[in-house]
């Protein structure tokens, strides 16, 4: 819903033209993010201009502020650079509106950002909403006042109202002006007003007193509160006031979670006390009655200044600690469930749920360091897999490392192990194999300090990694095929198909295919894909079938190689990585020069060249596939003339990806 500022909206649409920073600054609750969002839809509907926006509401401090940039402009860097670095190197030449929305609580680390990005981003415009300027040379500052409260407020608070079956009878019509004269126009507080018309008359409203959350006891020096801010407070301490005492208790304990809840996670999280798993169910639902939850499908958001206030009640209930700890044990939990079901058909849906539940985790990740390390140190391994193959390998490698840096403090050896295991496999896939074959070491050690079999496995396929990407393939082989043998028992039947076993399976058929031994690894990847259908699970599944296209290819089965790299395209997707995803489109490239079909190939080539650029490396894969890349490359030059391939190449590398890849998949060609 969006009302009014017509001159906002035409002031904006010209300053987004001629200037490259512009900040919506103005009071919590006026509408600055509402406006942002308004004007970057309607420009990107009159121009198609790229856009990228980033929800800083989310930080619970600078930390992660650079890295939730990058991720909004969807890159997913699997390089050692700092993720500023990145995102200054990826954007480089490109037109591009990036939004930073809430920079409040950020703002010196924000400001550095910002002057870096517009230093080295020549064609860049950042659009930030902001309680505060920058003070920035060349800042454009649009202060965003409230609504006119006889026209535009008077419209957005009977429009809600209407929503939220509550519209006000016409003997009321009359006072609406006067309430929003009292609310001095402020859109979020004429949102919370109509909801609390369910339950009070509008004059109720107007003769209720002006509300405040006082802090006298803990102020020593009381500072006024501007007047707007009292407004908000006001509509706020309304809405709080409408509702029951278990709603508030809700509110208050939901304002731990940064970002989206469900209901079970609101259940799971919030229960407990007089707060029963059906008593949460309901109260949520009044909490959304009363414009206190935003509803988004099924998930539920606390907007940030609503978070704030119920962040104030929860520290005045005395439960921010005892929340702190639950929200840190459930997500604690959850990567558990993730990881516990890694190999089964949950997969895919787990790696969504670790990408949307970021800033969550980070959250626990900083509270387990300060008071449960060993805690952190499971959480930092749970989760460092997942982000590291799905783009945040920096987060990760920061993380475990300042959990193991913490102390061993009694950790099992197991979990010690895994979590430099973890750490291991981001500085490998960061291209640093020194740091990433040393790990592997103290991984060997610690396992036969243990005497654990999947610490083992695990070691061994960390330095095999290493030897794979530097060309030793025969160590590789030899290193895993040992370690696999040793998990037999003394009649030679094999261990359980357990996370560790299936993934130093996968690297062996590497390995094979590497030592040119390709029915033997055919034969090996055509079973473990096999396995690997019948539970569900896509990962492993992907790398098998990138393995049975390398080797089609080798054999110059072209039609064969199309329906490996299609499939690998498939899984990819399913769990969003990034990198695989650039992968397969190479693969494909290759397939359709094989198979004759030189502009797919040149399509898929350049699609490919899109998403390398956003994890940050050159097209790559083993070493002894880049033979592969460049005979395709060649061979579809050839097919089509070198003039057609670099047009179709460069066309679709600047291309919607999704667009591209819908056309993989068997869509329609994207130009």
């Amino acid at each position: 819903m969006f009302v009014g500022r017509d001159q906002e909206l035409a002031e904006l649409q010209s300053a987004l033209k001629v200037q490259r920073l512009i900040t919506l600054t103005g009071t919590a609750g006026v509408g600055k993010s509402r406006l942002a969002r308004q004007v970057v839809e309607r420009e990107r509907a009159a121009s198609g201009d790229e856009s990228c926006w980033a929800d800083l509401w989310q930080l619970a401090d600078e930390r992660m502020l650079a890295a939730l940039v990058a991720d909004a402009c969807g890159l997913s860097d699997h390089t050692p650079r700092m993720p500023l670095d990145v995102i200054a190197q990826w954007i480089g030449e490109r037109e591009l509106l990036i939004v930073l929305d809430s920079c409040e609580h950020v703002l010196p680390a924000c400001r550095r950002l910002v002057e870096t990005l517009l230093a080295e981003c020549p064609h860049l415009t950042i659009l930030a909403t902001s309680r505060e300027v920058f003070h920035l040379d060349g800042e454009h500052v649009v202060v965003v006042e409230p609504l006119p409260c006889a026209t535009d407020a008077a419209e957005l608070f009977l429009q809600r109202a209407e929503q939220m079956g509550a519209v006000p009878p016409p003997g009321e019509l009359n006072q609406v002006t006067e309430l929003c004269t009292y609310l001095d126009g402020l859109p979020l507080a004429l949102e919370l007003a109509a909801g609390a018309l369910r339950h009070s008359s509008i004059a109720e409203l107007l003769h209720r007193p002006r509300h405040a959350l006082h802090r006298e006891e803990t102020d020593p020096v009381r500072i006024p509160t501007p007047r707007r801010h009292e407004v908000l407070r006001t509509a706020l301490g309304w809405s709080h006031e409408l509702c029951t005492p278990k709603e508030r208790l809700l509110w208050a304990r939901l304002s731990i979670v940064l970002g989206h809840v469900d209901a079970p996670m609101a259940a799971a999280l919030c229960a407990g006390g007089p707060l029963t798993a059906r008593d949460v169910e309901d109260a949520l639902a009044g909490l959304v009655d009363k414009s206190v939850v935003t509803r988004r499908g099924e998930r539920y958001l606390l907007l940030d200044t609503v978070r704030e206030y119920g962040r104030l009640w929860l520290t005045q209930l005395g439960e921010l600690d005892s929340m702190a700890t639950a929200h840190a044990a459930h997500f604690l939990a959850l990567a558990r469930q993730a990881d516990a079901t890694w190999t089964s058909a949950e997969q895919s849906g787990w790696y969504r749920t670790i990408k949307e539940a970021h800033p969550d985790l980070c959250a626990a990740l900083d509270y387990l360091l300060d008071h449960h390390v060993d805690d952190a140190v499971e959480l930092a391994t749970l989760t460092g897999f997942y982000w590291t193959c799905c783009g945040h390998a920096h987060t990760a490698q920061q993380y475990l490392a300042r959990a193991l840096q913490a102390g061993d403090s009694g950790q099992q050896a197991a979990t010690r192990q895994r979590a430099v295991w973890a750490l291991g496999l981001t500085h490998l896939l960061q291209g640093n194999h020194a740091v990433g074959t040393q790990l592997a070491r103290q991984c060997l050690a610690l396992a036969r300090g243990d005497q654990d079999p999947s610490g083992l496995l695990r070691a061994a396929y960390l330095q095999a990694m290493s030897d794979l990407l530097q060309g030793n393939a025969d160590q590789a082989l030899d290193l895993l095929e040992g370690a696999l043998q040793a998990t037999h028992d003394e009649d030679g039947a094999a261990a359980p198909a357990g996370h560790a076993v299936m993934m130093c399976r996968m690297l062996r058929l590497f390995a094979l295919t590497g030592v040119g031994r390709l029915e033997e690894s055919q034969e090996a990847a055509t079973a473990l894909r096999t396995e690997c259908v019948a539970m569900g699970e896509h990962w492993i599944r992907s790398y098998t079938d990138y393995q049975l296209c390398v080797i089609a290819l080798r054999e110059q089965h072209g039609e064969a190689a199309l329906e490996h790299a299609r499939s690998m395209l498939t899984s990819k997707q399913q769990i969003g990585d990034t990198f695989g995803i650039a992968l397969g489109l190479d693969m494909l490239a290759a397939s359709y020069s094989a198979s004759g079909d030189g502009r797919s190939a040149a399509l898929a080539s350049g699609g490919g060249q899109r998403l390398w650029e956003a994890v940050g490396h050159p097209q790559r894969g083993a070493p002894d596939v880049q033979p592969l890349r460049e005979f395709g490359e060649n061979t579809a030059r050839e097919l089509v003339g070198a003039g057609a391939y670099d047009t179709y190449h460069s066309q679709a590398a600047h291309t919607d990806p999704a667009a591209v890849l819908a056309w993989a998949a068997g869509g329609e060609a994207p130009l």
